[in-house]
């Protein structure tokens, strides 16, 4: 026999349980709004469920009500965590009205006239409303990744709904799911509602869990100065660029960048004044770059840019905007402004260099030495030299690079 005070009071311990887990998680993450909506949810949803409680025990309508307020807004809750979660605004008025109208229709068909049927059809629109309004974001991300959290809230959320359906469409075929009329029925529906509630909350952790541990990944392959990639990161994309051009026989190029006299910046004007330098460069150089493009950050004052799918002429082009940027950007500095110089190095990729990304790095460095030999503030180009071939004495060796 299922006890229905017995199972509210489950219902009631497990969401209190549930609102601490994510209280926990809120003040770890503060940044994590979404959480707070979860938190909310519950919380509301363990008041609701106090309310409850006493409709079992105290003869008046009020506790009906306040519980059905509750769960109502709780519903609200967990779907403007959703809407928080994937950076989409969150939707007080749409939620408000929604709860406001099914409580509004309660009180109507509770102390206007007496109708069971079609307060369980307000109370279930108010609480199925939110959840459908979810499952878009749930099923259809922005960022076109469904991750396993989501797609478990999303069957939860679509089996509740089902349950609505079959609770409404018993009710107004005159059979009555209440705890009064109900029974065991009722108790049976409390106790799936309570398993189906704790196994939304599980795919909201599943969700949190996948965001964070996405974020920790970034951080991982970030710089934290300019917020570009780090040497890491560049590694990872060179050798997945090595591998592809492999296959397809399609060359890419790589720029790396040093900054000129950068040294002396940090020794004249302090470390503070360097860093605002990189940002101030990092900044420059995404203008010039196409989308696909990588820049780079690989330690001190080096930059490197990956460029798929580009010829070594396409490469010197890029090399060209992002040196006349800085040049442009140079003559504009006035008072304590400090000019930026670069000097670039460009190579591409060919047959010889294969799988080993650090002989195309190597390279782009030759040509940068070649640069920064040239008088700085230029870029020079990586031409391997034509196999050596017996020549009449005294002839003159052709340098491989030229600007």
């Amino acid at each position: 026999m299922l006890n229905v005070p017995t199972l509210w009071t489950v219902f009631v311990v497990n969401f209190l349980a549930l609102g601490l887990i994510w209280a926990y998680v809120t003040r770890s993450y503060p940044k994590f709004l979404a959480a707070r909506f979860w938190m909310g949810s519950a919380f509301v949803g363990a008041a609701g469920g106090m309310a409850a409680l006493l409709r079992l025990f105290i003869a008046s309508p009020v506790p009906t009500v306040v519980g059905a307020a509750g769960v109502l807004a709780a519903c609200c809750f967990a779907t403007m965590g959703i809407q928080r979660f994937y950076d989409r605004p969150v939707s007080w008025r749409l939620m408000s009205a929604t709860t406001l109208l099914s409580l509004a229709a309660i009180l109507i068909f509770l102390f206007g006239f007496d109708q069971m049927q079609l307060r369980m059809v307000s109370y279930t629109l108010g609480q199925a409303v939110p959840l459908l309004l979810a499952l878009p974001l749930l099923l259809s991300p922005p960022e076109g990744r469904v991750s396993p959290g989501a797609r478990l809230s999303a069957i939860v959320i679509l089996t509740i709904i089902g349950m609505f359906v079959v609770r409404t469409a018993g009710n107004l075929l005159g059979y009555d799911f209440s705890a009064q009329g109900g029974g065991q029925v009722h108790g049976f529906l409390v106790l799936v509602l309570l398993f189906l509630s704790m196994t939304l909350n599980f795919g909201f952790l599943l969700m949190a869990m996948d965001r964070l541990r996405n974020e920790v990944a970034d951080l991982a392959l970030l710089d934290d100065l300019t917020g570009v990639a780090n040497r890491r990161h560049l590694l990872q994309r060179l050798t997945e660029e090595c591998a592809r051009s492999e296959r397809s026989h399609r060359p890419f190029s790589l720029l790396v960048i040093d900054l000129d006299g950068f040294k002396t910046i940090n020794d004249t004007h302090g470390h503070a004044a360097g860093d605002a330098c990189l940002k101030h460069f990092t900044l420059m150089a995404q203008t010039r770059l196409r989308p696909g493009d990588m820049l780079a950050r690989t330690g001190g004052d080096e930059f490197c840019i990956v460029l798929p799918s580009s010829s070594l002429r396409e490469a010197a082009m890029i090399a060209r905007r992002v040196l006349e940027i800085c040049r442009q950007d140079a003559e504009a500095c006035t008072g304590n402004d400090i000019p930026i110089a670069i000097s670039i190095g460009v190579a591409q990729w060919d047959h010889d260099i294969g799988a080993f990304p650090d002989r195309l790095m190597a390279n782009a460095d030759h040509a940068l030495y070649a640069a920064k030999k040239n008088g700085k503030n230029d870029f020079a180009v990586y031409d391997p030299a034509p196999p050596l071939s017996p020549e009449p004495a005294g002839s003159r060796e052709v340098s491989p690079y030229f600007a």
